[in-house]
């Protein structure tokens, strides 16, 4: 079957593992029961931490720890495929990676991805400045995963700003992007439905994007619009600014015939 039911969720969440852990439970329940076979939380789903002394409290390690046991019992409880957002693993003393990671409907880890691109930036002339750096290692290595759904190409919010990074993915043969993310409300408003659409135009593929939204106990204010894009760059479904599910059906056959009747991707003489 090349029709599958997809599921985008947005998530304000705040600096309590637990609290994140039951809304997000809750969110993911909700699109299973409306048919999701792939759900998409969003970046810092399980914490959006105050700083980075409480991020690297709460890192676990690979493989263990009860942010990934929660998402391995949810893919297996609810039969869906899952992609976990962002989960702080360490990395060291004093830094975590910023990991997405897959399950498959059995519960089993299948993949993961550390966050490439970090986000040491002033966003505006007011001084509102990020440096992920401080707390966070960068990851080196592109992932796609086969699944049920075709190849999954696995990103982390800033990533999006880095095309070349999506040409390797479609070069390893990914026809869905995962983009869970927590974009400012400043760079969002002005980015991010440009940014998403973008990157599936360019490779001819799905973007799941699944965002933060609202303000939060660290006092920063994310964009929301969680969105799922086609590969003609429609806009398929999205959520602007409350907590909710977004959902939509992508067909992977018409996409295969699109990628044949306009073969953008075998026609690049650069790279």
């Amino acid at each position: 079957m090349s029709v599958h039911k997809v599921a985008a969720i947005q998530m304000n969440s705040g600096a309590e593992v637990a609290v994140n852990l039951r809304e997000a439970g809750k969110l993911m329940a909700k699109a299973a029961a409306q048919g999701a076979e792939l759900v998409v939380l969003p970046e810092n789903f399980a914490l959006m931490a105050k700083n980075d002394v409480q991020r690297l409290a709460a890192g676990e390690l690979d493989g263990s720890g009860s942010i990934q046991d929660f998402l391995a019992e949810k893919a297996r409880h609810l039969r869906v495929w899952i992609v976990g957002g962002s989960v702080p693993v360490l990395a060291g003393e004093d830094r975590v990676y910023a990991r997405s990671v897959v399950y498959n409907s059995k519960g089993e880890r299948v993949a993961c991805y550390d966050k490439m691109h970090l986000f040491d930036v002033t966003v505006n002339s007011a001084g509102e400045s990020y440096h992920e750096s401080r707390g966070i290692a960068a990851g080196n290595q592109v992932v796609a995963v086969d699944s049920p759904f075709g190849k999954l190409g696995l990103s982390v919010c800033y990533d999006l700003r880095f095309p070349e990074l999506y040409r390797a993915l479609a070069a390893q043969g990914a026809v869905l992007f995962t983009v869970p993310s927590a974009f400012t409300r400043t760079t969002g408003a002005a980015h991010w439905d440009l940014l998403n659409r973008a990157r599936a135009v360019e490779n001819l593929a799905y973007v799941i994007a699944a965002a933060q939204t609202g303000r939060h106990a660290n006092d920063r204010e994310t964009w929301g619009h969680s969105m799922i894009v086609d590969p003609w760059g429609e806009v398929l479904a999205q959520r602007v600014r409350d907590p909710g599910v977004v959902m939509a059906a992508i067909d992977t056959g018409a996409q295969q015939r699109l990628r044949e009747r306009f073969p953008a991707l075998s026609h690049r003489r650069v790279g």
